[in-house]
């Protein structure tokens, strides 16, 4: 019998040989196919591959030969960089066969089949600069960094991977610095593969955020070692940035259109003369303000969900040596270029921001700007928010006095939750300080007496006791309001100043009263440092309150800074 099935077999593969195969397979047909031979399904029309108007078994033998024809020889080959090959991430220009990586951030991504695989990349003449003003870039395989470096040489060759087994892997190339000191340019992906496409784009992502800005949103100085180290490239790193922080955590595809030292109606200035020459609504339309790449951008391409508009620190550099003189001029600026913005974006929710650096005496006029903006065009899907400045004692700074790498990531943590806020995704909280904003207050009974201030300048709040009445509980500190997430794992910081020996006990108590967390602070009669273990908050609770016990004793003084209550998982 088994003799007799293979002869009926042979004869099959024979008859079918001499047919002549009408169409291949895609990859979908494949899986569909596959499916109706494990009986999921029924065997579809398109499996007719020999056109004689049935499906039978001299058809199953030509998908054979299909699948057979897949297996391919190695074979070395380049693919270039174009949009059908690889995944544009930002303002990539396609100029003369190679994608050229203009704003800070933008990148190529894509995935790569073979044994061996390499890129060739090209600069645009910058690599002439000063050493301290040429483009630096990163290659990312798998995302592992295996290249970062500042660009020196006109063209160059980079090895991916490479040995005797095959390999599937992800690869970016991104820009770390900014557009007017240079970029570089892919060319071409080189594989030795047996694959059909070796080299495909990634696919694109759910949500897209356009970033506006200046030094900030490029990451000017995130490296530096201090406050006096000046500028240079090799400091500069978008992956660094608030900007592509953010859009990590959110899991969304980015563009940034920022350059250092720019504003709405001034770049920075040392003198009292307006800087005319660095204004970012005039660059906005295009790829990048260098003349190379002054090409308008096809706002079509990329349809953002939100754009956050990061600009004011360098306006403030001339607005606020005359601020009631020159801050109408910038009102009326900001809420064109905001117009400008919401038409060209016609989807997006816009998000405005300022303070990383200070200049927050700005923030009203952007508030107003962000209701002219409304008024004159019905559009109410705006936010304006102040960015907590740096805090250079405790976080570090970057070069020129810019923020450091704490700063940036801390500044990602609150705008992710803003973006969230806006298109009405739930936030995990995670590296926000559910005590910013909070309300400070404090109580008496029992025949208790004190006085109490809050500075806002460094947001201390102080409490002088005159009658301490007769327990700790006569007098109650409360930090009220604070929002917390269910099983969110927090670290509790604060500064705090008592009389020596003084023992205060304090307790995190949710909105239904029950205890959460609890310690005891003993005085030490100057300015004192308190870091929580860590804990777990157990319900999702918008009114949260730490409270202080500080009565029981007569003429004492408690002041408290720099609360930080703080998820961090």
């Amino acid at each position: 019998m088994k003799k007799l099935i293979a002869a009926a077999a042979a004869v099959i593969t024979g008859a079918a040989a001499a047919i002549p195969v009408q169409r291949s397979m895609n990859a979908g047909e494949l899986t569909e196919f596959a499916y109706s031979l494990l009986g999921k399904g029924d065997i579809p029309a398109f499996c007719d591959f020999n056109g004689d108007g049935r499906v039978d078994g001299f058809d199953l033998i030509i998908a054979r030969q299909t699948m057979n024809a897949g297996v391919r020889e190695y074979t070395e080959t380049t693919t270039m960089a174009t949009e059908d090959n690889v995944n544009y991430i930002g303002r990539v220009l396609d100029k003369n066969d190679t994608a050229w990586l203009v704003q800070s951030g933008s990148a190529v991504e894509f995935r790569v089949s073979a044994r061996s695989a390499s890129i060739n990349i090209v600069c645009d003449g910058s690599e002439k600069n000063d050493e301290k003003y040429r483009p630096r870039y990163a290659v990312l395989v798998d995302d592992e960094i295996i290249l970062d470096e500042v660009m020196s040489e006109g063209e160059k060759t980079i090895e991916l991977f490479s040995g005797d087994n095959k390999r599937s892997v992800c690869v970016k190339v991104i820009h770390l610095s900014e557009a007017n000191n240079g970029t570089i340019g892919v060319v071409g992906i080189n594989t030795d593969s047996n694959s059909e496409t070796p080299v495909r784009p990634t696919a694109e992502k759910n949500l897209k955020i356009e970033f506006i800005g200046d030094s900030i949103t490029c990451a000017y100085g995130v490296e530096g070692e201090n406050q006096y180290e000046s500028f240079k490239t090799s400091t500069e790193n978008f992956m660094k940035s608030y900007a592509y922080l953010t859009a990590e955590k959110l899991g969304a595809d980015y563009s940034a259109v920022c350059y250092s030292g720019y504003g709405i109606i001034s770049g920075y200035t040392s003198t009292d003369e307006k800087n005319t020459d660095s204004l970012l609504p005039d660059n906005y339309i295009y790829y990048g303000a260098p003349e190379a790449y002054r090409t308008e951008w096809d706002f079509t391409k990329e349809k953002n969900d939100v754009v956050v508009i990061n600009l004011g620190t360098n306006d403030a550099s001339y607005i606020t040596k005359d601020l009631e003189g020159r801050s109408d001029e910038f009102t009326a600026a900001y809420t064109d270029f905001l117009c400008t913005v919401s038409e060209l974006n016609p989807d997006s929710y816009i998000i405005c921001t300022l303070g990383t650096m200070g200049c927050t005496e700005l923030c009203p006029y952007i508030e107003k700007a962000a209701a002219d903006f409304t008024k004159k065009t019905g559009n109410t899907r705006i936010m304006v928010y102040e960015s907590v400045t740096h805090d250079i004692t405790a976080d570090g700074v970057g070069s020129d006095w810019h923020p450091s790498e704490v700063t940036q990531q801390n500044s990602a943590y609150v705008l992710a939750d803003k973006i969230c806020q806006a298109l009405g995704m739930e936030s995990d909280k995670i590296g926000l300080n559910a005590a910013n904003g909070a309300e400070y207050s404090t109580t008496a009974g029992d025949g208790a007496m004190m006085s109490d201030y809050f500075s806002e300048w460094d947001k201390s709040y102080h409490v002088t006791v005159v009658n301490g009445g007769k327990i700790p509980a006569s007098i109650q500190t409360r930090i009220s309001g604070l929002e917390m997430k269910e099983d969110g794992i927090y670290s509790l910081t604060f500064d705090f100043s008592a009389d020596e020996g003084m023992e205060i006990p304090f307790v995190l108590m949710d909105s239904s009263n029950n205890i959460q967390f609890s310690d005891t602070l003993v005085g030490t009669g100057s300015q004192t440092s308190y870091t929580s273990e860590l804990f777990t908050y157990s319900k999702d609770d918008n009114d949260a309150e730490l409270v202080f016990y500080i009565g029981g004793k007569d003429s004492a003084r408690v002041s408290l800074y720099k609360v930080k209550l703080i998820r961090v998982e």
